[in-house]
């Protein structure tokens, strides 16, 4: 019998005071730069901490900006080298790119 492993939804927040969403992670926070239209979130910047680098904490986050863009019915202009490259990487979430 073979067990499935079901991997948790990234918990993101949305820390609208700075325009950018957050993701903890082992004691540091990994984020994204944003800036809204009524149809887009424009991902102007995503950082990890050095700590984190490599270690697929920004890929995660992204995955919780796509799943908040996805909820909220918004496309992604990615801005961002990384971002636009995560993007690319996951043919799911071509519908979300403008």
């Amino acid at each position: 019998m073979r067990s499935i492993v079901k991997h948790a939804m990234p918990a993101i927040r949305d820390n609208a005071t700075l325009r950018r969403f957050e993701l903890d992670e082992a004691g540091h926070t990994v984020f994204a730069d944003y800036r809204r239209t009524p149809e887009r979130l424009i991902i102007d910047h995503v950082e990890a901490p050095v700590a984190l680098r490599g270690s697929g904490a920004a890929g995660r986050l992204m995955e919780g900006v796509a799943q908040q863009a996805r909820r909220e019915g918004l496309k992604i202009t990615p801005l961002c080298g990384y971002a636009a490259a995560w993007l690319k990487r996951r043919p799911d979430c071509s519908d979300l790119v403008d």
